[in-house]
């Protein structure tokens, strides 16, 4: 019986720190719906480096994603059609 209640005792002590993590902050990682190509896009780290790069070809100061109009993302995805990963970032794998 003191086997059993160590066990699992012991088992939730070494779980705890897994359950103390502090949850991940989701605001910027979301899903967006581009209608004009019937697909989704994930917004997270590597779209919002395409999406200062995409202004930064037009000369003007990036606004943040949740500022742009939907004629402003619009473009943005016909932009990012044309400018997958490989040819943004050669160098990476």
């Amino acid at each position: 019986m003191f086997k059993w209640t160590g066990m699992i005792l012991l088992s939730a002590g070494l779980m705890l720190p897994l359950a103390a993590q502090p949850q991940r902050d989701h605001d910027d990682e979301h899903r967006y719906y581009d209608r004009d190509r019937k697909d989704y896009h994930e917004w997270n780290e590597g779209e919002q480096r395409a999406w200062r790069r995409y202004w930064e070809e037009r000369h003007r100061e990036a606004l943040e994603w949740r500022r742009a109009n939907e004629e402003q993302r619009r473009e943005y995805w016909r932009w990012r059609h044309e400018h997958p990963d490989r040819l943004l970032w050669p160098d990476r794998r």
